[in-house]
């Protein structure tokens, strides 16, 4: 008998930060496997532009709500309106975040406290709202927060202390989630992606200092292109992937290895 494994047909998918970049690229990724998908950012122009170039392209029914992760009414509002109109969450990749890049004594507290408050305090505030409203009655849901390869490591590149420390929080934040929600059948863990294009990130990746440096420190001497986190994001959204909680999971060309 030939199995499906990564069919989501019928299951219900939010993605955070999904106004452009990764965001956009696993929302794509989850409706080719017919997931119903949410697209959640703070522009709403955006995810409206999103949210209809998915069900055109794939077919599948989509929403975009406008959500700002820092802000816990908003976020338990948008969780509640998912509930109510397509009557179930499955599945959450935390894909909402920032980055604040300057050498380590030039941080300021506002930096530092910002990075925290969205990437690591409001993937836990969409964490808790969607397992609390959806995940944890129906005992089923998988919960994917994107971290990073700084969430690993430190480097010498360039000066992120915050994003380390907040991405490094998630890492962990995932293993304590997986921890206390196993036994309601939510598998939660975490992908760490190394250097990706997107449009914010092309300039930079494309500098002559970036190439040598990937050359340098990427075992497969080069960036992650569009779609190489996509099987990575369909692999832990799926039942397939019901033994699998608390791990996390570098997509980064070996940066992470060495």
């Amino acid at each position: 008998m030939n199995k499906d494994y990564f069919d989501l047909t019928g299951q219900v998918a939010i993605v955070t930060g999904a106004s452009g970049g990764l965001g956009v690229q696993m929302a794509k990724a989850l409706a080719n496997q017919g997931a119903k998908v949410v697209v959640m950012a703070r522009r709403q122009e955006k995810i409206d532009a999103v949210a209809a170039e998915i069900a055109e392209e794939f077919g599948v029914e989509t929403l975009a709500i406008r959500c700002d992760i820092t802000d816990t009414e908003n976020v338990n509002a948008a969780v509640a309106e998912v509930v109510e109109k397509l009557g179930r969450i499955d599945i959450l990749i935390n894909n909402a975040g920032t980055g604040a890049v300057a050498p380590a004594e030039d941080i300021t507290d506002e930096q530092f406290s910002n990075e925290m408050e969205i990437d690591l305090f409001g993937s836990f505030k969409v964490a808790r709202a969607v397992a609390k409203q959806a995940m944890i009655p129906a005992n089923y849901g998988r919960i994917i927060n994107i971290a990073s390869m700084y969430g690993l490591v430190g480097n010498k590149v360039a000066g992120s202390a915050p994003y380390h420390a907040a991405k490094g929080g998630v890492v962990n934040l995932t293993r304590a989630l997986a921890s206390e929600w196993g036994k309601y059948g939510i598998t939660v863990n975490s992908i760490c992606p190394g250097y990706f294009y997107t449009p914010l990130t092309k300039e930079t990746l494309d500098s002559d200092f970036f190439q040598q440096n990937a050359k340098t420190m990427i075992p497969e001497e080069r960036y992650g292109n569009e779609g190489e986190l996509d099987t990575a994001a369909v692999f832990l959204a799926s039942p397939a992937s019901s033994y699998v909680t608390g791990v996390q999971l570098p997509v980064d060309g070996g940066y992470t290895c060495m």
